[in-house]
């Protein structure tokens, strides 16, 4: 058994299914003499396919960002280029019978090796770029492979990945994943957001894994406790497929919440909406019961994009979200990319603290134009009919809230000297910097509403990386300080009359929703797959109940005492919710 971060709950059985930093299961059979040189002829088209995918994503970049920004893509077709790498793979093709994603993977490895002996920070920079190189020039590689080359995938699936990545997640397609563990990441990381909103078990933080996993191994995932286990023996599969059927038999037996009206047992009615990243999230949302979109994480579409989305393709993406999402209402973020989210076409800097630095609202700022064409999409996607509101992400100052506001000004003056049809959206901010926390009654009154995001508004205000696990523990939502932060928010908003909701991960999470509803908040947006949870739960308690246990809860001074109280409350009031909280 091994242990890490238990970060989706539930109980999954399945094969494991490893995601190597390159290839999944690269063919590892030794060539035969007849095959060595269609193989080589191979590596030579996805060369020549990726010098394509660079030429013309330099004269794109160039185009919508800046020359000097493109100017990465310039660096990138010199590595592709360069005589060593390629001799070196060409000869492990040649003279070692390597099939060339063998090959390209053991150079990468061997450069890996040799680039991080050395403490030289433009020798590391280098070696990102080869990354970005090899990762591209496999994808083309993948898209030619033989489909007897294809790995067979039988069965239930467990994902093994240091860190799954939005483009890794595409790669998997139809496949039936039943649970997700990774190396590294904690609660909020990309694995943890798309686990929970598919609403199946996963673990983070489970070091050196892949050393120990192979593809087909039997893995028994627990969610809850963090647990997971290597090939079991026969009676403790037994065990662990009992608790299996157990909480799928939960989850039926909540799906039938789905159509309820989202009301208290006192008869307040709240509003339920849902975090989507893409489309069939979108789809989802509508399905388990929401009655919009809280959070469109429009960073999603540039993650997974070959290249850069141009303000059509942006536009199209947008019409098809909001014709699929409930009542169409949408919530859309604008990028907010940097910290653990990057894109190449955006530029690569090395920052001691990333999630501090240059990203999200900051780095659209810093290229205004590339901004403007985002905002103009979006407005012309709301001329239709639905409700849409525009919101930007880590909004600090309010001098960034103006700004922001300017952006949309200019961008409607554009379209309609254009004669190009837009729509009228509400404006408003993530609330996620304690600086903004602070200042929100007077932020307010520059905007139409406020949406918490407590993911990074918790790290920020405990100083405390919520991907570290050594001090990610500090990260607890159900802290008196980001109690009292979250309290004084909400409040203000409701004595202003401003819109609140929440839309970070705590929202969906059943001790933090009784607390939050105590508070005063009426407005949750969460993981589609938590709403019928969180409908069941409110139909077993009381406005007036939930606001007499967050005063108790307050009376307490740590969180280790906040988080045991709520426990014993989520027993008293929903027993059959604690495998999901």
């Amino acid at each position: 058994m091994r242990r890490g971060i238990g970060v989706s709950p539930g109980v999954a059985v399945g094969e494991a299914y490893c995601i190597h930093e390159i290839f999944v299961n690269p063919n590892t059979r030794r060539l035969a003499d007849s095959e060595v040189l269609p193989e080589l002829d191979r590596f030579e088209r996805a060369r020549e396919a990726t010098a394509r995918d660079l030429r013309s994503l330099h004269q794109k970049v160039s185009t919508q960002l800046t020359p000097d920004v493109a100017a990465i893509f310039l660096t990138h077709d010199t590595i592709l280029h360069d005589p060593a790498l390629t001799d070196k793979i060409r000869h492990r093709i040649v003279e070692e019978h390597q099939p060339a994603t063998l090959a390209i993977s053991n150079v990468l490895h061997e450069y890996s090796q040799l680039f991080e002996l050395t403490t030289d920070d433009y020798l590391r920079e280098r070696l990102s770029d080869l990354r970005d190189v090899i990762v591209r020039l496999s994808g083309h590689l993948s898209e030619v492979l033989h489909p007897s080359e294809q790995p067979e995938v039988h069965g239930p699936l467990i994902v093994v990945a240091d860190e799954l990545l939005p483009s890794q997640v595409i790669m998997l397609g139809d496949c039936q994943v039943v649970g997700i563990v990774t190396q590294s990441g904690g609660k909020t990381s990309h694995a943890a957001i798309l686990a929970r909103s598919r609403g199946i078990p996963a673990v983070c933080g489970v070091t050196d894994l892949l050393r120990e996993v192979k593809n087909g191994d039997l893995l028994v995932l627990d969610g809850r406790e963090g647990s997971v286990v290597i090939n079991p023996d026969s009676e403790s599969e037994k065990v662990y497929r009992k608790l299996e059927r157990e909480f799928f038999d939960l989850k039926d037996q909540l799906a039938a919440n789905r159509d309820r009206p989202a009301v208290t047992s006192c008869g307040a009615s709240i509003e339920l909406l849902a975090n989507i990243n893409n489309l069939s999230d979108a789809k989802a949302a509508g399905a388990m019961g929401a009655v919009g979109v809280g959070l469109y994480r429009t960073e999603y579409l540039f993650l997974t994009h070959a290249d850069v989305p141009d303000e059509e393709e942006q536009l199209q993406r947008y019409r098809e979200i909001i014709a699929a999402s409930p009542n169409r209402q949408v919530t859309i973020r604008t990028l907010d990319l940097g910290g653990d989210k990057s894109v190449s076409y955006m530029g690569r800097y090395r920052e001691g603290n990333p999630f501090m630095g240059w990203r999200s609202i900051r780095l659209s700022f810093e290229h205004p134009e590339f901004f403007l064409q985002q905002i103009r999409a979006i407005l012309r996607a709301a001329a239709g009919e639905g409700r849409i509101r525009i919101m930007f992400p880590m909004i600090t100052t309010l001098e960034e809230i103006r700004r922001a506001k300017g952006m949309v000004l200019r961008a409607e003056r554009q379209l309609l000297r254009e004669g190009k049809p837009f729509g009228n959206v509400q404006i408003g901010i993530m609330l996620e910097v304690p600086a903004a926390a602070v200042c929100i009654d007077t932020f307010v009154e520059y905007i139409d509403f406020v949406s918490i995001g407590s993911n990074d508004l918790v790290q920020y205000l405990m100083a405390a990386d919520r991907d570290n696990p050594r001090v990610s523990h500090l990260c607890e939502p159900l802290s008196p300080a980001v109690l009292r932060v979250l309290h004084r928010a909400i409040s203000v908003c409701n004595q202003m009359g401003k819109s609140v909701t929440l839309c970070g991960e705590m929202a969906g999470g059943p001790r933090a929703f009784v607390l939050l509803l105590g508070m005063g908040l009426r407005s949750f947006s969460m993981s589609p797959a938590m709403v019928a949870t969180i409908k069941d739960l409110m139909l077993r308690l009381t406005i007036p109940e939930a606001r007499q246990i967050f005063e108790e809860a307050m009376e307490l001074k740590t969180s280790t005492q906040i988080v045991k109280f709520m426990g014993e409350q989520l027993h008293r009031i929903a027993p059959n919710l604690e495998a999901l909280d």
